[in-house]
């Protein structure tokens, strides 16, 4: 008696994980699109609520005379703040000073 030929393996089912970086991806941008609509929704009913929002635009400085580039006076201490960030330490002083020496122009 000839042996029955063994049964055929069932076919593998395809991963049930994520799709890769695509679909994660899409995922995200859907999500950000949906945020996006609903605040411009929210804003759309608070304008509707309270009216319209106006902004206005000031202008500082804008008939002053501008100040000589060739000697600025906080050059030193703008130096010094520069020289501190670079070695990456904290330059809260450094930025103090320059702060002082602008508030004073």
């Amino acid at each position: 008696a000839a042996a029955a030929p063994a049964p055929a393996a069932p076919a593998a089912a395809p991963a049930q994980g994520g799709g890769g970086m695509m679909s994660g991806l899409m995922g995200s941008m859907m999500s950000g699109m949906a945020s996006g609509v609903g605040m411009s929704v929210a804003n759309r009913a608070v304008d509707a609520v309270m009216g319209p929002r106006q902004t206005e635009v000031v202008h500082r400085h804008e008939g002053a005379p501008s100040a000589p580039a060739s000697a600025p006076t906080c050059q030193f201490q703008q130096d010094q703040l520069t020289q501190c960030m670079q070695a990456g330490k904290d330059c809260q002083f450094y930025q103090d000073a320059l702060k002082a020496c602008q508030q004073q122009q």
